[in-house]
């Protein structure tokens, strides 16, 4: 968990010496959309943002969707271990009849 930590604190220190780095104004265009003088590292810190968004939704749905049937999961094996645990255990059945090799069955 730590090691987690250390590599998203390094991510954004890069992130943030970046954006220092670059605060260029930079023209954006996009079909009949258009900003001028938007700096260069907010276009970028923003196209990370959105793609953070854009990967990020549909993994949380998976998510969301994964743990409700995990706790559907674990509702039936309580049931079952419950409906296990009140029924009575089933009478141990006899052991079968040796055979001898030469005798026919029965």
């Amino acid at each position: 968990m730590a090691f987690g930590y250390l590599i998203v604190a390094l991510v954004a220190a890069a992130v943030a010496v970046f954006a220092l780095q670059n605060g260029a104004p930079t023209p954006v265009r996009f079909i009949v959309w258009s900003a001028e003088g938007l700096p260069l590292a907010a276009l970028i810190l923003i196209s990370l943002a959105s793609g953070l968004v854009i990967a990020g939704v549909p993994l949380m749905l998976q998510r969301w969707r994964l743990r409700a049937r995990l706790r559907a999961a674990e509702r039936r094996v309580a049931e079952l271990e419950a409906a296990r645990a009140s029924a009575p255990a089933p009478a141990p059945a006899p052991p079968p009849a040796p055979r001898s090799h030469g005798a026919p069955p029965g």
